[in-house]
């Protein structure tokens, strides 16, 4: 149906019927990262897709992580366990797509991508890949489907499956250890100890695969998991810091105002208008 492929929901959610949809697409715009700060563990019997134009995504896939930026396409195989750890000024999109939608030879090459992609565009392709995008948003809000079976294929096209981009086991454990939101961030020599290995290993390792050291990740968990008890719950700002490792009240209000440009107290005031 028509109608089913066109729904659109308000993100990946364990609880979403995929049952007749063929096709989503939605914006991507990290400012929601204030309200959604994690996009909470999914499957879906679809192939799903990420998008970037700007900013950083950090995705987990069955324990395994994946950190995206501009330029980057990260496709996800079906019936796979996912969940959006991180996502600060990123803007792109995410959806997802049936198999009904592909010619022969986009199955073909689709069969061939076993294991989460994670692809880098450069220059005039990357141009050409974003414009693309805005075409299938286009057209999933026209419910043209010819032109969604035509860009689908045209995208896969594209794939380079010998191109995957892998964490490292080590590096996995990690971050899936700084975003578990059952226990209290950092220091990051509890994550060094964890892992087995010096600090100054451990830094060298995260920091050549994501870009970033341990202490960016420990912060930016800590930052994510405050955004969330600050819109979701009424506790104080004390306790709240002391949940997300701080034990120094003004010390996370400099922290906090430092790393978003609101202190808690205006932030939780923003959320409840």
């Amino acid at each position: 149906m028509i109608r089913s492929f066109m729904e659109q929901i308000p993100h990946w959610h364990p609880g979403a019927d995929f049952s007749r949809m063929e096709f989503f697409i939605r914006r991507l715009d990290g400012t929601g990262s204030s309200r959604h700060p994690q996009v909470p563990w999914a499957e879906m019997p679809l192939t799903g897709f990420v998008w970037l134009f700007s900013g950083e995504l950090l995705a987990d896939v069955d324990g395994e992580s994946f950190l995206c930026s501009a330029g980057h396409l990260l496709v996800i195989p079906k019936d796979r366990r996912f969940a959006v750890r991180h996502y600060p000024d990123a803007s792109g999109y995410a959806g997802a797509f049936s198999d009904s939608l592909l010619s022969a030879e986009g199955l073909k090459v689709l069969s061939a991508v076993k294991e989460p992609l994670q692809q880098a565009f450069w220059f005039d392709e990357a141009s050409f890949v974003g414009e693309l995008f805005n075409m299938l948003s286009i057209s999933s809000e026209k419910e043209d489907r010819v032109f969604i079976e035509k860009g689908l294929d045209l995208l896969i096209s594209r794939l380079d499956i010998s191109s995957g981009v892998h964490f490292s086991q080590r590096v996995s454990s990690f971050l899936d250890a700084v975003f578990d939101t059952e226990s209290v961030p950092g220091p990051e020599s509890r994550y060094a100890a964890g892992a087995g290995v010096s600090l100054n290993y451990l830094n060298r390792i995260v920091k050549r695969e994501t870009g970033r050291p341990v202490g960016f990740w420990i912060d930016a968990a800590r930052v994510s998991r405050a955004k969330s008890l600050l819109r979701e719950t009424s506790k104080s700002i004390i306790d709240i810091a002391a949940e997300i490792g701080i034990y120094d009240q003004a010390y996370f209000s400099r922290f906090f105002r430092n790393r978003t440009g609101m202190t808690p107290t205006a932030f939780r005031k923003s959320m409840h208008g």
